[in-house]
């Protein structure tokens, strides 16, 4: 995705002529501020007393015309102005934001704006520092009646010709950052939502704390007071023998409540959800399966490199380009790269519907091997119950943090512009956001959910097929498996799309029509069905010679190299319809999660040697425990520390790689809070239990 395609959403909507010099007139009030401001900065001789160091033991006796000098000074200083690297990628000039605030007058304080512009390909902002009384269209008329001047340059300056054959600039828009955060009311509704929703498993664990020690104590007093060896054991508390530890709340105890109060408070309490967190023992549920968790959490690791490398690159990079011609030559960095680390999506999308699959069937059994509509909703609701709280979590969080911040120049043009919650918040409550067009989802990685989650209405009726015509269910597999692979291929060929690195008029094609569609991404979750159901009703395992192992391994490993080295090969953005990247487009998410399949496979039945015992490692169980959330978090502490930044970042192995490891420690250390407070408590309420 290239550096400039936010800014071609933004000319699509605010577009006008720089020579176009009929907008809106400026206010009184605000002329006279900037009419001040160029009087006093184009004076010949600065006046030295506005630029002297106030000792302390000096009176604070101050002209006023020293603070007017003063402001206008650190008014100049605060523009945005051209730096070194242009033909490398840095051509933004976002000057100085916390000067700009900090500059005060005896009638008018530093206001920062950006101005968007366009000089023939270049794409790029320019940072401004005006008197506060100005609005937005009053200081785009400013610019586009070039008032701005220090003596006879412009404030504005285009970039010089021989950066840019173009000397004429296009003014985009307008935009101002407020001085003052003003939320708004669904911004405060938010706010008070997740501290409702911190407030409440804090409150449990503080109750529960209380009524275990008041138990305690009333054990002990009955314990003193007893003459029988035997009393204490026979004791009951809640139904269970006071013998039993009382400072763990077991979930037996909690399931087995009759009262729905002491349930619900017991599955909000910490010491509840903590259970089994940290545990290194296998998450699977009925176990199996151990090679999972090392997949799911190197993939995780995988999208946290590669969204920590591609955010920065959409808009505030100095050396965009000397970074892409890294990345694009450089195979070490396919981690980082837009076209092959979206692949950790799909080994996401496979191990969802091998689950999804292994779970309904088992569900089924213990239903005496009936499919009963109460079956179905039950399934779906649990699935519900599993991703939707979190979600709305992340997501009034996510909008409460973008009300309550003061962001820096790079936030707007790298967030507004994608990100409508206001309108569209009810896409994420359904988990259809990602039918809608891609600068109107709310949250924009929260696309993966909505798929995921109508991926998984389909696994009930392939499973049903299977169980009552297995010709039947083979025909509709491959049918739907056809579909998706030709889906791909022709949506490819038809928008000639990328399948490397998104470029600048590409980018909004890709993910609008092809990336976050159900129809293009479901082949990866449907070899995750025919997976999960052929282990959980297989009779005997696959493999059974060396040999055959041997073959496996050897074709797993050489797909998935070709899957990668083909990336590179088709980087380039077909200018026609081309066969080469719709056959690749339509085929190779599918072929990667049948590589990843075979991968489950061979460690199922012993023939996985090393990798096995690498991926079934107990250090990856913890992990894989909190992976969801740290899924849905690590996007927020990168939007954080890449909306305020106040200067462009510029590109180094070294840079990415510390960027990578700090967001990854924040990343576990606050997905296991909200693993805690908000995801499990809802998976551990049982609705209906007595």
């Amino acid at each position: 995705m290239e550096q400039g395609w936010v800014v071609v959403l933004l000319l699509a909507r605010f577009s006008v002529a720089l020579e176009n010099t009929e907008a809106l007139k400026a206010s009184h009030r605000c002329m006279e501020d900037t009419n001040t401001f160029l009087w006093d900065l184009n004076q010949e001789t600065p006046k030295q007393y506005a630029v002297l160091t106030i000792k302390e033991s000096q009176p604070l006796v101050i002209p006023i015309l020293a603070c007017v000098c003063v402001c206008v000074l650190s008014v100049y200083d605060a523009f945005g102005k051209m730096g070194s690297n242009v033909e490398g990628g840095n051509a933004n000039q976002p000057g100085l934001l916390q000067q700009c605030r900090s500059a005060h007058g005896p009638a008018f304080s530093g206001q920062y704006c950006q101005v968007f512009l366009r000089q023939g390909p270049v794409q790029y902002f320019v940072g401004l520092c005006v008197p506060d009384s100005c609005g937005e269209e009053e200081v785009q008329t400013l610019v586009l009646n070039g008032k701005l001047q220090f003596g006879v340059t412009s404030l504005v300056p285009p970039l010089p010709p021989i950066l840019v054959n173009e000397s004429t600039q296009e003014l985009i828009m307008t935009h101002c950052l407020p001085n003052n955060i003003a939320p708004g009311a669904s911004d405060i509704t938010c706010v008070l939502v997740c501290c409702v929703m911190v407030a409440v498993p804090l409150a449990a664990t503080l109750f529960t704390a209380v009524r275990q020690r008041q138990r305690n104590k009333e054990v002990s007093l009955m314990a003193e007071s007893s003459t029988g060896l035997h009393l204490y054991g026979s004791l009951k508390t809640n139904g269970s023998s006071s013998g039993e530890s009382t400072n763990n709340v077991s979930a037996e105890t909690t399931i087995n409540s009759s009262n729905l109060a002491n349930h619900c408070l017991q599955a909000f309490s910490l010491q509840m959800t903590t259970q089994g967190i940290l545990s290194t023992t296998s998450s699977v549920p009925g176990g199996g399966y151990s090679s999972l968790n090392g997949i799911r959490v190197l993939s995780l690791l995988w999208i946290i490199c590669g969204h920590s490398a591609q955010f920065p690159v959409i808009n505030n990079l100095d050396n965009y380009k000397n970074w892409r011609t890294t990345a694009e030559h450089n195979p070490l960095l396919v981690l980082s790269i837009s076209g092959p680390v979206f692949l950790a999506v799909d080994t996401f999308l496979l191990l969802g519907g091998l689950l999804s699959a292994r779970s309904l069937l088992g569900s089924i059994d213990k239903a005496e091997h009936k499919l009963s509509p109460g079956l179905l909703a039950h399934y779906l609701f649990k699935r519900i119950k599993r991703i939707q709280p979190l979600h709305l979590f992340i997501m009034c969080l996510t909008i409460g943090l973008t009300s309550l911040v003061q962001w820096g120049p790079y936030w707007f043009p790298f967030i507004n512009t994608l990100m409508d919650c206001n309108t569209y918040w009810w896409a994420n409550l359904l988990l259809i956001s990602n039918l809608l067009q891609v600068h109107e989802i709310c949250i924009p990685w929260t696309w993966y959910l909505s798929l995921d989650f109508q991926c998984y209405t389909t696994t009930p009726l392939l499973v049903y097929l299977y169980r009552i015509n297995t010709g039947m269910f083979a025909v509709v597999a491959g049918g739907l498996l056809l579909m998706t692979t030709l889906a791909s291929a022709i949506v490819t060929a038809v928008s000639q799309l990328p399948v490397f690195q998104p470029s600048t008029l590409t980018y909004e094609n890709y993910v609008l029509s092809y990336y976050v569609k159900p129809y293009t991404r479901y082949g990866p979750f449907l070899i995750g069905i025919l997976m999960g159901i052929y282990l959980s009703t297989r009779k005997k395992q696959l493999l059974k010679h060396k040999w055959q192992a041997a073959v496996g391994w050897s074709c797993c490993l050489s797909l998935m190299a070709a899957l990668m080295g083909l990336a590179y090969i088709l980087k380039e953005t077909p200018t026609h319809p081309s066969v080469p990247h719709a056959l690749y487009q339509g085929l190779h998410r599918t072929l990667w999660a049948v590589a990843v399949t075979w991968i489950i496979l061979a460690c199922e039945d012993g023939y996985g040697g090393f990798i096995k015992t690498l991926l079934s490692l107990g250090f990856w169980v913890p992990l894989s425990n909190i992976s969801f959330a740290c899924y849905l978090t690590h996007p927020v502490f990168i939007i954080l520390y890449i909306g305020l930044q106040e200067t462009p970042i510029h590109y180094t192995n070294i840079n990415f790689m510390y960027m990578f490891l700090g967001h990854l420690v924040l990343t576990l250390v606050v997905g296991y809070v909200f693993t805690v407070l908000v995801e499990k408590p809802y998976l551990l309420l049982k609705w209906g239990s007595t």
